[in-house]
């Protein structure tokens, strides 16, 4: 049976919600935004009305008076729509259980197993329950897979429901220019445009191995994406979202004046979100810094790590030496952060289980790579540096070897120690490896004294 995905996208979310919360604004140029007052204050989002003055999210609210002069700018009160969005929500789970959110104003909802209505009946019975029950509008993708389901509720707003299936996609999707595609930011929209790449269409009918070149793999997953391949699943209501950042701010109590000092609190922060990402099992390939100075100046920067990892002292001289390259200390600092992303799964942990079960039948690498066809050299990486295997010979040895990955795909939260075993752990770290095999003996002495006699 043909999969039925529904993508839901609110309407001009935040102002839609601030105009039905103050009915007088419905009939006025409304955008929500940051402080009117602050060059900083930016457009969130605005109505359809501010639309037709050529707004666009993002731009300085100043700007966007100058197009649009009586222009009303509402402070986010972000509490509100999230109660808002849970409204929505609401309404979707008596649908079904795998929705999946895409920011508080988006879902896509799988409404495959409903054997009384198809996607289309769905779709237009969710767009007029959110509107008489909400009081807000929503447009609606509909759709064998996720992609093709939110083209199709960008497809036409505000208030639509648009259909997309394997007869009329091309007719729909093809035509689209590549910016309409999820994944295809402004950078990578300027390197297709660079190779006569402009609609979905030329990418969907564009050479696998010259995008692959041009993009490495996100080019063949955009290939795959606008010529409907796409089958990434719907995810259940109460799985969470995958991690995307783990980082770590500061605002010091004093004005930080010297190198010396920033390193002391790179140094804090480093250690904590290290020690977040080995508790979840991630490496990170991008750091990301953050510097504000006295004055409330600020600016992000970011490197590519030469490996990917999770280990503090990495991530602080590489921090250190973003800061060096881009603050010229005309002011003290203020704030600092930390922030990684673009994680890795840490493989080593199973690769030595792979090891350990390969060793225990007592079978060499050599004999192992006579067996599956991999050199013994590519077996120790798996082994004993992380490398990530081909999801085929990934299956092939936990299969061979019977090793359960569960405990490392999903492991239990951290045992919290007690003092003493804290204490313990601090003196052992003190102790060379020689005073450790004492400490190993005495250790073993007492684990056997307790085994029951036969």
């Amino acid at each position: 049976m043909e999969r039925q995905i529904l993508h839901i996208d609110c309407n001009k979310f935040y102002a839609s919600v601030e105009c039905f919360l103050h009915p007088e604004l419905r009939d006025k140029p409304v955008a929500v935004g940051g402080d009117e007052e602050s060059r900083h204050g930016i457009i969130l989002t605005k109505n359809e009305i501010a639309s037709k003055y050529g707004l666009t999210v993002g731009e300085p609210i100043w700007k966007a008076k100058q197009k649009c002069r009586n222009l009303i700018i509402v402070t986010p009160n972000f509490p509100t729509y999230i109660e808002f969005s849970k409204k929505v929500r609401s309404i979707l789970e008596d649908y079904t259980d795998l929705i999946e959110p895409f920011g508080l104003d988006e879902s896509w909802i799988d409404v495959s197993g409903d054997w009384f209505k198809n996607g289309r009946e769905i779709g237009f019975e969710i767009k007029e329950r959110v509107r008489k029950e909400v009081g807000i509008t929503v447009s609606v993708g509909v759709s064998y897979n996720k992609i093709f389901a939110k083209l199709g509720s960008d497809y036409r707003k505000p208030n639509a429901m648009t259909v997309i299936t394997k007869k009329n996609f091309k007719k729909i999707v093809w035509p689209l220019k590549c910016s309409d595609m999820i994944m295809v930011g402004p950078a990578t929209t300027r390197k297709l445009n660079q190779y006569g790449i402009y609609t979905l269409g030329d990418l969907a009918n564009s050479n696998e191995a010259f995008l692959k070149n041009t993009l490495g793999k996100n080019g063949i997953l955009l290939r795959r994406y606008a010529r409907g391949e796409d089958m990434s699943p719907v995810r259940h209501k109460d799985i969470e979202r995958d991690i995307k950042s783990i980082g770590n701010a500061t605002t010091t109590i004093r004005d930080l004046k010297n190198v010396q000092d920033v390193k002391i609190i790179f140094t804090v922060l480093a250690e904590s979100v290290a020690r977040r990402m080995r508790n979840l099992g991630l490496k990170g390939t991008t750091l990301s810094i953050y510097v504000r100075d006295k004055n409330l100046g600020s600016f992000i920067r970011q490197c590519k790590l030469p490996a990917p990892t999770n280990v503090s002292g990495e991530l602080i001289e590489n921090a250190m030496r973003l800061f060096i390259a881009n603050y010229d200390w005309k002011l003290p600092i203020r704030s600092l952060g930390i922030t990684v992303t673009d994680f890795d799964f840490d493989f080593m942990p199973i690769g030595q289980a792979i090891k350990k079960a390969r060793e225990a039948r007592g079978m060499t690498r050599e004999q192992l790579s006579e067996i599956i066809g991999y050199a013994p050299r590519h077996i120790q990486a798996i082994e004993n540096e992380g490398k990530y295997p081909s999801i085929e010979l990934f299956i092939q040895l936990i299969q061979m070897f019977d090793v359960s990955v569960d405990e490392y795909i999903f492991p239990d939260k951290e045992v919290k120690k007690s003092s003493v075993r804290r204490r313990l752990d601090a003196q052992l770290d003190k102790l060379d490896d020689k005073e450790l095999s004492v400490i190993e003996a005495t250790v073993n002495g007492l684990c056997k004294a307790k085994e029951p006699e036969e």
